[in-house]
């Protein structure tokens, strides 16, 4: 139970850190204090996370540290390890670390009735995904046809595609796939229209990844492959070739699915939280079932670690506190994610679901309105692409953008020289970010060109970086299937943190639910000939326009 009282003091203390004079200044702060990055740098085994290059000073930690004491995460991070309903609003455990945990961990998840032993159904439902991958990859199971599947197709949005699409392509990148791994999300027909051109239905397993089998988008989506796979190969073939993840058994039975080929997971499995369940059955085919086991393994080392570490040095208490002295006390509402690592493309468009839609919200846990600003915008390229794009703006735009850096130090190809200078430019772009350029710096360098006094007066101002510029670099000896876990599962606890601190539900989405609602309204009116319904002047006006120019009256 918070005191509000002594919690409020916690919050004055940051105000008044940040309202010093030089509270956003961190050049000054190496000057002080030569031993500032090693001071600053916590790790677990080789992944290693640099906080130096921020406005963080001893002052600042111990006060942010007595802020998470003083929210309660201690607390809540033993409800939410004991399978306590955190979930709030809807009354459910968030016991997503089951999924990568051992069958003997012990997790359990409190229910209205009782309690799940969540580490024996997850472990069992694992099993049933360990044998169905082997039978894929030895093939034992193939398509109506009798030819071996060498593409997976995953159909889902949301948790049921960002996780499963970034994790597939980051363990499949450097050293090939056992199946080539697509994914279906959006409902644009244009998107299946292009996976049908270039993928052969005999030779095609197709995943329909959706808890309640009803996501409008989805199902859309996994009629069309259906109706391609039965044109194609005869109404027979749909059961050789669809799996489902999802646990409305009635639903999948009328789509021509066999039970032996459905995969479900609890309602304590949040669905940006799911790619440790069968969500991630196109990784493990794709990636084959060690590397999905080992990305298992690496999310549950990262748990133990939340579990266990002292604040001081718990990597995602300190990367969550980080983001608290970022985004609510020093006011940025924007942070960029720049993985050094083309396999972590899809990296950041991952996080802006967990980190967005777990904590966008505007009112805390007992209905009221937020006192602070939440999380903030999350953005990202893989590096170096991105410094030829919007790192203008970072390093001089107006206002500060906190950069989140990862890099492996070893990479999974021979080009020894292209690390290197991929490694390089990720440690100079944190560099320039902290140190900048002074217009009397520049002008020094402009004059040693020899460049006339006129160039250098109308030049000299447009060439120089304010620095100060905060950013983190996080570390690790290779991007294996065991590291993925660990980052992933890094970021995940960050969330919950973050939720706990600022008093808000990271576990539940009612934002996302206006819009479903009425799309399902809308979609009847935009049919041909049908009446319109009550809307405001603009979407009245856009409805009649967009059927006009569909030809219709």
């Amino acid at each position: 139970m918070q005191n509000t009282s002594i919690l409020d003091e916690a919050w004055l203390r940051l105000a008044a850190l940040a309202a010093r004079p030089d509270a956003a200044a961190i050049r000054p702060l190496f000057a002080a204090d030569p031993e500032r990055a090693r001071r600053f740098t916590a790790s677990l085994d080789d992944l290693t996370i640099d906080l130096s290059k921020t406005s963080i000073d001893g002052e600042a930690l111990v006060a942010l540290l007595d802020l998470a004491h003083e929210a309660g995460v201690k607390e809540f991070r033993r409800r939410l390890f004991a399978g306590a309903a955190v979930n709030v609003t809807e009354g459910r455990a968030a016991m997503h670390m089951a999924l990568r945990a051992p069958a003997g961990a012990g997790l359990r998840a409190v229910l209205p009735g009782g309690t799940d032993d969540a580490s024996v159904l997850a472990a069992a439902e694992r099993d049933r995904m360990r044998d169905f991958v082997g039978r894929v990859h030895d093939g034992t199971l193939r398509g109506a046809t009798g030819e071996r599947f060498d593409t997976v197709l995953n159909i889902g949005i949301g948790g049921s595609d960002l996780g499963p699409r970034m994790a597939a392509e980051a363990l499949t990148l450097a050293h090939g796939a056992k199946l080539r791994a697509r994914f279906l999300s959006n409902v644009d027909g244009h998107g299946f229209a292009a996976l049908a051109r270039e993928l052969d239905p005999a030779r095609t397993l197709v995943l329909v990844a959706s808890k309640t089998f009803t996501t409008l988008e989805t199902m859309e989506n996994a009629r069309a492959a259906r109706a391609w796979v039965a044109r194609a190969l005869g109404e027979p073939a749909v059961a050789a070739h669809f799996a489902a993840l999802s646990t409305n058994l009635a639903a999948v039975a009328a789509f021509g699915i066999e039970p032996a080929r459905v995969f479900g997971f609890r309602d304590w499995v949040g669905g940006r939280f799911s790619l440790w369940s069968p969500v991630g059955l196109s990784v493990a085919l794709a990636a084959g079932w060690d590397s999905f086991q080992a990305m298992l393994d690496g999310g549950w080392a990262m748990d133990q670690h939340f579990r266990d570490a002292d604040f001081a040095a718990n990597l995602p208490v300190l990367l969550a506190l980080l983001e608290v002295w970022h985004s609510t006390v020093m006011g940025h509402r924007n942070r960029c994610v720049l993985a050094y690592d083309d396999r972590l493309r899809r990296f950041p468009a991952y996080l802006q679901q967990l980190e967005m839609e777990s904590n966008g919200k505007s009112v805390t846990l007992d209905g009221r309105p937020v006192r602070r600003s939440t999380c903030p915008v999350v953005f990202g390229e893989p590096g170096t692409d991105a410094q030829h794009s919007f790192m203008q703006l970072v390093h001089q735009g107006p206002q500060v953008i906190p950069v989140d850096f990862l890099l492996a130090a070893t990479p999974d190809h021979d080009r020894q020289a292209a690390h290197l200078a991929l490694a390089a430019n990720a440690f100079a772009q944190a560099e320039a970010l902290l140190r900048g350029r002074t217009e009397s710096e520049v002008r020094a360098e402009m004059a040693a060109a020899d460049l006339p006094p006129a160039v250098i007066d109308a030049v000299a101002p447009h060439r120089v970086f304010a620095g100060d510029r905060p950013s983190t670099t996080i570390l690790f000896r290779r991007l294996d299937a065991f590291t993925l876990g660990r980052l992933i599962a890094l970021y995940e606890h960050k969330v919950a943190v973050l939720g706990a601190i600022w008093a808000i539900n990271s576990f539940d989405q009612w934002g996302v639910e206006l819009g479903k609602v009425l799309a399902g309204g809308i979609l009847p009116e935009l049919a041909e000939g049908a009446a319109p319904r009550p809307h405001d002047g603009s979407t009245v006006g856009l409805i009649a326009r967009f059927k006009q120019l569909r030809g219709e009256a």
